[in-house]
């Protein structure tokens, strides 16, 4: 250390003298270090690079996202799915005293007698006990107070559907077109009320507005339509109708238009019976015997003495204040176009459900009937469901059906009726293969035939 500092002085003393020569060790300290020289090319595709990397990051990343941002919050916050809708099983018989009896307010031994007056069918017992029935002006306005108290309460299930759509004048200007029908709430499915209602443009419709009995408005949203019947489902969702509302508003009672005992009973016409939403009449079945001959159905039309429009809407409510009947005129005969005739709700709860279910219906093509049990016995002929029209391109004649055919079994299913076959029929689903035998007149009686039948989807 001490040469090295000797040497330095040395140097310093040269340097002022002007005969300056470095030496090694100065300069290895005066050495500069340069920097390597920048490669642009190379900077700009590193750059580039880079970029692009952090694009397709994140893009890749926001992809995920998407994708697995639904699955995250299902997981964590599952939504209420719809419950499926399906109505109880009926009784095949209807007792009298269900439509008009209250038995909290009679005696056993008057329905037992009026029971019995209905049985024998004696016009001298119902005038004897009518002879002991005195009623005046009082008794007859209480009569219709208490009506009116029913139709109030069953009005409470009773909606009106307007169906909007937009269009334009000669001079551009939007307006809207409404078309109104009378409904009924028949179920709720934990998400939503379930409305039945005459079908009155609701495909074409761009806003669907169903006003409740306390006269405020929700949007709803169209479910299904049977083409057959007319009959369309509306869902409203729960989020869509005010609390207020929700406390007023009820599910109807349905009941049953099977059986006997409908011919003869009063019934309340609710909805736009008189054409005009909101009226309400007040009559009595005068037939239930009406069988509609559809194609796969079988509708029982119930008529009334009834007076009312065309164009009439809505439903018949016995007097224990079930829903018995959806009203549509559409098949009365020009004597009677102006009165009140019902769909019988029976018939119609499987089509209900369905279109509620949101379930395609099956198609298989033809329209029938029973085989009368006087003709089985006198003629050998077996029973079944008989077919008396083949629908053109349907199912049923591609599988081989024919007009006059009687269906006996479908699927190792024996068939009584009609009724039994339309049960498997609405029971299956579209593209399902049926085996069908049929009984097919021969020369010498009737001859059995198998056949496949493939089922499509109700257009």
């Amino acid at each position: 250390m001490a040469d090295y500092m000797n040497d330095m002085q040395k140097e310093e003393q040269v340097k002022e003298q002007g005969e300056y020569t470095p030496s090694v060790a100065t300069e290895f300290l005066r050495e500069t270090i340069k920097q390597k020289p920048v490669n642009k090319r190379k900077l700009v595709r590193r750059t580039v690079t880079t970029v692009i990397m952090a694009v397709v990051f994140g893009m890749v990343a926001c992809l995920t996202f998407l994708i697995l941002q639904p699955v995250i919050n299902s997981w964590l916050n599952p939504e209420p799915k719809a419950e499926q809708i399906a109505f109880p099983e009926e009784k095949e018989e209807v007792q009298m005293d269900e439509f008009y009896l209250d038995d909290n307010q009679m005696k056993e031994e008057e329905i037992e007698e009026i029971r019995e007056i209905t049985v024998n069918d004696s016009t001298e017992k119902v005038q004897a006990l009518l002879e002991n029935i005195i009623l005046d002006v009082h008794d007859y306005e209480n009569m219709y107070v208490a009506l009116n108290d029913l139709a109030r309460e069953a009005e409470k299930a009773v909606v009106t559907v307007t169906c909007v759509t937009q269009d334009v004048d000669w001079f551009q200007n939007t307006f809207e077109n409404e078309k109104q029908s009378s409904g009924v709430i028949l179920a709720e499915n934990g998400l939503a009320y379930l409305v039945a209602v005459k079908d009155t443009g609701l495909s074409e419709a761009e806003i669907i507005r169903v006003t409740f009995c306390d006269g405020t408005e929700a949007n709803g949203e169209l479910l299904g339509v049977d083409k057959t019947t007319g009959i369309a489902v509306i869902s409203i969702p729960f989020t869509n109708i005010l609390i207020s509302t929700k406390e007023i508003i009820k599910i109807a009672n349905l009941g049953t238009s099977n059986g006997v005992g409908l011919r003869g009973t009063p019934v309340i016409a609710l909805g736009s019976p008189a054409g005009i939403i909101g009226s309400v009449s007040y009559g009595m079945i005068t037939s239930d015997g009406v069988r509609l001959d559809l194609m796969d159905a079988d509708y029982k039309l119930l008529t009334t003495d009834i007076y009312g429009a065309s164009s009439a809407s809505g439903i018949l409510v016995s007097l224990k204040g079930y829903v018995i009947g959806i009203i549509d005129n559409s098949y009365n005969s020009a004597e009677t176009k102006n009165i009140i005739s019902a769909y019988g709700i029976s018939e119609l709860k499987k089509v209900i459900e369905k279109l509620s279910n949101g379930e395609s219906r099956a198609h298989f093509g033809i329209n029938g009937t029973d085989v009368p049990v006087a003709i089985q016995k006198e003629m050998n002929v077996p029973k079944g469901a008989f077919v008396t029209k083949v629908e053109m391109n349907s199912p049923a004649m591609s599988g081989g059906i024919q007009t006059g055919d009687i269906i006996v079994s479908v699927n190792d299913i024996s068939i009584n009726s009609y009724k039994d076959f339309l049960a498997v029929v609405h029971d299956a689903l579209p593209d399902t293969i049926l085996s069908v035998r049929v009984c097919r007149q021969a020369a010498e009686g009737y001859a059995e035939i198998d056949l496949e039948i493939t089922l499509d989807e109700v257009k």
